[in-house]
């Protein structure tokens, strides 16, 4: 299974679902150009993203730019390919905050939601 797809985040270590979704679905994107792009409560990235794998499994390592409430961010993070079929990663910010999260596809995230 590959982690090219769009992945709706469903936890973080640091913020509520409430938090997460305060502009949209909290979500993460890895394209299979190597690029990719996340949100989160008012947080947005542009990633540069690197295949590697971890405890033999499919793992993407990042750098990314972005904004937080129109103020410039950056940082870097990692997503790995769960044996549940979801994702467990982790977002830092440069000089800021980082996170844990967990996604899962948008299909079943929905379905879950009752949507």
């Amino acid at each position: 299974m590959s982690l090219t797809s769009r992945w709706r985040i469903v936890e973080m270590d640091m913020w509520d679902r409430d938090a997460i979704d305060l502009e949209g679905p909290g979500f993460i994107e890895f394209a299979k150009d190597g690029t990719g792009q996340f949100g989160f409560i008012a947080v947005h990235g542009w990633m540069d993203c690197r295949p590697t794998k971890r405890d033999g499994r499919p793992c993407v390592e990042f750098s990314w730019d972005g904004d937080d409430e129109g103020h410039p961010v950056n940082g870097r993070g990692w997503a790995m390919l769960a044996d549940n079929g979801t994702i467990e990663g982790h977002l830092f910010i440069h000089m800021g905050d980082d996170s844990g999260f967990r996604a899962t596809s948008f299909a079943e995230a929905n379905a879950r939601d009752g949507r």
